[in-house]
């Protein structure tokens, strides 16, 4: 695979970060609050996201899968006490045995945009966001994308204290035009999340990740335990995420033997 080396650089560099920390104490304050506000979805900072996710034996063939999610979250001041927090999420595909026998894609698929309203400051914790997602067809191959718009609401809320985070986030996305002979969308996202942050920025946590397809009545569900470690390589504050990818349900065309998640998320602003 084409991520394939990514993972080997993660696993040393997370390795790295925790055989480490002990060295971070100057810093531990700051590196907690920054772990803190990566596990908040709609926090006020600027981000860029690489998340990696390989998945093996998929279907009848026996099919690898990877994606490589490049996420950039880009927070809009709309007032003093508002704030708008978008999203986007444009996968890199590379596939293998997945359509049929020895079988090979690789490119863009479908971009998905999302923008939560959110209050700048939480109240006892509490944050919440919400606003609307949009389907872009962006797919550069017809097995990767869906060829259609789509559009639908998207919200979250979660509650942060003493380092804890648990929350959730939601989308529902239906076609609204495109392609005529591609199936329509009618499709939920939950995610239910939970982080524990330590003072050297280490963060213990997770996610269920589930995709409810109406027209098909189908689940995919997935869930996520991740180890995280803030670091720096000189001035740039970045995060570094690892955990493998449970497969719980799914149809059999779609749902993995297996997977693991990979994510590199370097921080640009925050306040």
């Amino acid at each position: 695979m084409k991520f394939e080396l990514l993972y080997i650089m993660m696993g040393l560099l997370v390795c790295t970060c925790a055989v480490t920390s002990k060295a971070q104490e100057n810093s531990s304050a700051s590196a907690q609050d920054l772990a803190d506000k990566l596990a908040n979805p709609v926090a006020n900072m600027i981000s860029l996201p690489f998340q990696n996710n390989t998945d093996w034996g998929i279907g009848a063939y026996n099919g690898s899968k990877n994606t490589l999610n490049i996420q950039p979250v880009i927070p809009i001041r709309v007032s003093a006490g508002i704030n708008l927090i978008t999203r986007y999420i444009l996968p890199v595909i590379d596939q293998r045995n997945i359509t049929e026998l020895n079988a090979h894609q690789f490119g863009l698929s479908d971009l998905t945009v999302s923008a939560w309203v959110s209050p700048a400051q939480p109240k006892n914790g509490l944050i919440w966001g919400a606003g609307p997602v949009l389907l872009v067809p962006t797919a550069t191959n017809e097995y990767l994308g869906t060829k259609k718009f789509g559009v639908g609401p998207t919200a979250l809320l979660l509650k942060q204290m003493h380092g804890n985070t648990i929350g959730f986030l939601v989308n529902q996305i239906w076609s609204i035009a495109g392609d005529e002979d591609r199936q329509d969308i009618n499709q939920l996202f939950l995610q239910p999340f939970f982080a524990h942050s330590f003072p050297t920025g280490a963060t213990i946590g997770g996610n269920m990740e589930l995709t409810q397809n109406w027209r098909d009545e189908t689940t995919l569900l997935f869930f996520n335990p991740t180890l995280s470690a803030i670091t720096k390589i000189g001035k740039q504050p970045m995060q570094m995420v690892l955990g493998p990818r449970i497969p719980l349900s799914g149809p059999d065309s779609a749902k993995p033997k297996f997977g693991i998640r990979a994510v590199l998320i370097f921080v640009f602003a925050h306040s």
